[in-house]
């Protein structure tokens, strides 16, 4: 299936995830970097941790919200609110005046408001989506995050020191623009028996609670949560080896030309190479591996994938590491798109975005274990943190192993029913 054979709310949301992941990704670094100078980097942290509770809280209401009202207005909602935001944002730290605690306040709303939009943004993927065609829209959909996080970060780095109000009013613009697109283009996607849904907040809670009590789903969260606890290594304690413990030596020699690195240059260079095969790769690995079964894919490319890291675990040499980057990437290209499409088919229609907000807990809990994770590597040796990424991976697989049979099961008595009705 081509890029123009898809539903055109599914273009739209794609070509507008691009510029929401570009600034998001320009934009958090620096908000985070810009309160370190202001108040101090103990004080930042706390500050960022409350912006990211907070987002988790309005992913839960947003979710509620779009079950009960629709997807089309939460998202004008959410999106209206981040763009009021980023016109303040621009104008408390424009030349005229500045205001420390009214940009944490503004960012703050911000990242509230896109935290309400995000699950039914994702929910609207799923419901103008077919099982056939999942795969391949979240394999091109992954393309594109990656393309926004390679720009994004370039546009950053560079840009900030003399440029920061000229990029809070660029992400003013492209707010209103991605708000005008959601008005006048977008249509409403949720399927009609959402409408009965109840509303206030004593029927969020009693959703959510039959959300937790979603076995399938809970298995679903935990398969996920194993991948992401490997995944998430890169930026915890395979980083802070890399950082203190990985010796300096020579990458290349040619001649009078030589190029030496460190721990720190080595893990740039990782996360480069890795943004750059994907952004390369994407498509054409995707294309390549459509023709192969989801549960084969999801195999492999998790124990891949798994692999890969190991190596970054306990290599000490730069271009082990950097071969390993490509083993990486290749399972993230095969696995994640499937687990995708799998998420999209287990969960129910009319409760979609409520568990669509819940799935998005794993990712803070694995931030959570990369934190715990950087505690016991201080104590542990990495052949022992290596042992543990793999019992991760290894536990994800035996759960996705599980939920594959699940979905064929549910497949194959869907016409049964259907045959009875």
């Amino acid at each position: 299936m081509s890029f123009r054979e898809l539903h055109p709310n599914l273009r739209l949301r794609i070509g507008v995830g691009f510029f929401q992941r570009f600034f998001d990704i320009m934009l958090v670094p620096l908000m985070v970097i810009h309160f370190s100078r202001l108040y101090g980097a103990a004080t930042a942290g706390l500050m960022t941790l409350v912006v990211a509770l907070a987002t988790v809280a309005c992913n839960l209401v947003g979710g509620h919200l779009s079950d009960v009202y629709g997807r089309r207005r939460v998202l004008m909602a959410g999106e209206a609110g981040a763009f009021l935001s980023f016109v303040g944002l621009a104008v408390v730290n424009s030349p005229l005046t500045h205001s420390g605690p009214a940009t944490y306040l503004l960012y703050l709303t911000a990242t509230c408001s896109a935290g309400v939009a995000l699950p039914a943004n994702e929910a609207m993927i799923v419901d103008v989506s077919t099982p056939e065609s999942r795969t391949t829209v979240y394999t091109v959909n992954y393309w594109v995050v990656n393309l926004a996080f390679m720009f994004g970060s370039l546009v950053g780095g560079i840009l900030y020191d003399g440029y920061f109000f000229q990029l809070l009013l660029a992400a003013s613009c492209s707010t209103l623009g991605i708000f005008l697109v959601t008005l006048l283009a977008l249509s409403e996607t949720a399927p009609p028996e959402a409408a009965a849904n109840p509303r206030g907040v004593r029927s969020a809670l009693v959703g959510y609670v039959s959300v937790a009590r979603d076995r399938v789903f809970l298995r679903l969260i935990l398969a996920a949560l194993l991948v992401w606890c490997v995944e998430v290594q890169i930026s915890s304690s395979i980083a802070v080896r890399l950082g203190s413990d990985f010796p300096a030596q020579r990458l290349i020699s040619l001649g009078s030309w030589t190029v030496d690195v460190d721990g720190v240059n080595v893990l740039g260079i990782l996360r480069a190479v890795n943004t750059l095969l994907i952004v390369a790769c994407a498509l054409w690995v995707g294309r390549l591996l459509s023709r192969y079964d989801n549960q084969l894919r999801m195999v492999v490319g998790i124990s891949v994938f798994t692999l890969g890291y190991l190596v970054w675990a306990v290599s000490s040499s730069a271009w082990a590491l950097i071969l390993a980057t490509f083993v990486v990437t290749f399972g993230e290209i095969a696995a994640l798109p499937v687990n995708q499409a799998l998420l999209a088919d287990l969960v129910p229609a009319e409760a979609r975005t409520k568990y669509m907000a819940a799935y998005g807990l794993h990712v803070r809990l694995g931030y959570l274990v990369g934190s715990l994770s950087v505690i016991l590597s201080s104590v542990a040796s990495r052949w022992v943190m290596a042992a543990l990424f793999a019992a991760f991976g290894a536990g994800s697989i035996h759960l996705y192993r599980h939920l594959f049979r699940l979905q064929a099961t549910r497949t194959a008595r869907t016409p049964q029913l259907e045959a009875a009705l």
